[in-house]
């Protein structure tokens, strides 16, 4: 699906919008491989410009910390989700066949978008999984949640939570399993992948069908 779109993350997350030029592209492109490859604890500024064959002062000027390049990347993400859900809903009129396109959107996001060239989403899914909740469990939270930096994952809650209530309008906690869902979209494909003994979810390759039907059986118990 080549879709031009145009997704800006909360701008006090960047010192410069790496989206403007050429260098900063190639930071999110290669920000996200690098971290894929070795890691978040791992990785670095100074790792990241020898890989772009650059100098870590130009990374700062882009990025404050790498924190606030991890929460850009997993805002982007948040964001293409929520265009994906926005894009596969928009002639449908049956709530529940609307809920379960949301859900196949929240497990199978990695599908990726030619138009945008310096973002591998299928990547950025893998890192999503395995250092998103680094993005918000931090002691900083309060602060940076006033600051804006988790508005993309707050709007795409509200979005399954307004898909939950076409449903059921007298389901008491859309919101709490909305965000439940994202989390146990992405918790299960790592457990799967890692923690085999915490999850009944067995992983084929890229194939993720068993995690949506997880969340489908889970979902429509509790909205019906």
């Amino acid at each position: 699906m080549a879709v031009a779109i145009q997704i800006r993350p909360n701008q006090r997350l960047y010192l410069r919008d790496p989206q403007d030029t050429k260098l900063g592209r190639n930071i999110i492109k290669h920000g996200i491989l690098l971290v894929d490859e070795i890691g978040f604890e791992q990785f670095t500024f100074k790792k990241l410009a020898e890989r772009i064959q650059s100098t870590e002062a130009s990374v700062y000027r882009y990025f404050e910390n790498k924190h606030n390049l991890l929460t850009y990347l997993v805002a982007w993400y948040w964001e293409w989700v929520s265009f994906q859900i926005d894009f596969h809903i928009m002639n449908i009129s049956d709530p529940e066949q609307k809920l379960r396109i949301a859900i196949q959107s929240l497990v199978e996001a990695s599908m990726e978008n030619p138009a945008v060239d310096f973002v591998n989403e299928s990547v950025l899914h893998r890192v999503v999984i395995d250092e998103g909740t680094k993005v918000y469990r931090t002691k900083q939270v309060d602060e940076e949640n006033k600051d804006g930096f988790f508005i993309k994952y707050k709007a795409l809650v509200k979005k399954v939570a307004d898909l939950i209530l076409e449903v059921n309008p007298k389901f008491p906690y859309p919101f709490a399993l909305a965000s439940t869902l994202f989390e146990m979209a992405n918790d299960h494909v790592y457990f799967a992948q890692h923690l085999p003994q915490l999850t009944d979810i067995k992983i084929n390759g890229e194939n993720l069908s068993e995690v949506r039907e997880m969340i489908d059986f889970m979902v429509f118990k509790l909205v019906k």
